[in-house]
Order: structure tokens, then C-alpha cells, then sequence
């Protein structure tokens, strides 16, 4: 079994790799032949642990992922993938089947599988976005707290208003980048109209 060579991936970093490895020593792979990307999302193809395992395949290996959505989560990339596979002689595990590109069924099960992936991704997203509106609609998502005091704020708009500092220089004095100082100017001017 030593052709086997294992990937996993998982997308952020809270998230525990130690099943979809439990998994890959389940279907025989050596925990030394296992790349791993952590915290990286299936959406963005470029992944060092990816590219590693991808290189790590030869004629007569098989890639083995526990399930093809830690593979990748773009019905193009699995699809490239597959096809770099097909190339070096590799075949391609998904679990306990074998995905065989040479015959009609293996080819329409697993753009089956990709698409299931990608609409998977897709969800994902939008049920992230849709929470982050309702959670932003109840006052719960303020964003990223601002980098100066109210008092430090007041104090920017006052050395902006006397003319004398220009916004980048008030970036610069605050420790803060431009963006930030147009951000405090407009929260110390909403203050002050209050």
C-alpha cells in the first residue's frame, strides 16, 4: 500500500483535522504519506499541502481524500485536479471507491460528487452571509473595533479641522493608515453632532 498518498484539508483554523486523518489510517494510508492543509478553504486551489500530494503522486499511486469537498469545492478545480491525475498515471480515492476516469460511470459520478461539493460551498456561504445580516440587523455584528479612543478621535478631527495636518500625516502621528484616519475623522464629526 505504499502508493497511497493521503490528503487533508480543513477550512478554518478552529476546525480539527484528527478525524479526516483517522479516516486516511482507516483506508491504509501511512500517516508519513498524509499532507495536510489547515485553515485554507477547497474554493482556492492554491494550497501548499495540495500541490505537495499532487507532486508526491505517480504512476500506479492513488491520491485518497476521506471525502471529495476536502479535495476542493470548484466543480473546475476537481476537475482539473482529476485530470492532473489522469496524467501522471494516478488514480484518484475518494473513501472506500476509486474514481476511474476511463469509463463513462466513473466519469458522471464524480462530476456528480463535484457538484454536490461546490453547491455544499455555495450553501455555506450564503447561510454565513444571510447570518451576518440578521446578526448585523439585531445590532450584534458591529465590525472591527476602531483602532483609537473617542477621546483620540476628537483629538485627529481637532488637528485636522485647524488645518495645520494633512489625513496621511494624522495617519502617521496616530500610528494608523489613512483609511483608519477618514474613519475616525467621520466617527469624532458624528460624534460631535450628537
Amino acid at each position: 500500500m505504499s502508493g497511497l498518498v493521503g490528503y487533508a484539508r480543513v477550512s478554518t483554523a478552529e476546525q480539527d483535522l484528527q478525524p479526516q486523518l483517522d479516516g486516511l489510517a482507516k483506508l491504509g494510508v501511512d500517516p508519513r504519506r498524509v499532507y495536510l492543509d489547515h485553515g485554507l478553504t477547497g474554493k482556492n486551489r492554491s494550497r501548499p499541502g495540495l500541490r505537495e500530494a499532487l507532486a508526491a503522486c505517480h504512476e500506479g499511486s492513488t491520491l485518497v481524500v476521506t471525502k471529495l469537498d476536502r479535495l476542493g469545492r470548484s466543480i473546475t478545480d476537481l476537475r482539473d485536479i482529476a485530470a492532473e491525475l489522469e496524467q501522471t498515471g494516478a488514480a484518484l480515492r475518494i473513501g472506500g471507491q476509486v474514481y476511474d476516469p476511463s469509463t463513462p460511470f466513473g466519469r458522471l459520478v464524480f462530476n456528480m460528487f463535484a457538484m454536490m461539493a461546490e453547491f455544499e460551498g455555495d450553501l455555506i456561504s450564503q447561510r454565513t452571509i444571510e447570518g451576518m445580516a440578521v446578526a448585523k440587523a439585531r445590532g450584534r455584528l458591529k465590525g472591527k473595533k476602531p483602532q483609537l479612543t473617542p477621546r483620540q478621535d476628537a483629538a485627529l478631527l481637532k488637528m485636522y479641522d485647524e488645518g495645520d495636518t494633512s489625513v496621511a500625516e494624522l495617519g502617521a502621528l496616530f500610528n494608523i493608515s489613512r483609511t483608519s484616519a477618514y474613519r475616525a475623522l467621520a466617527r469624532a464629526r458624528s460624534e460631535a453632532q450628537a
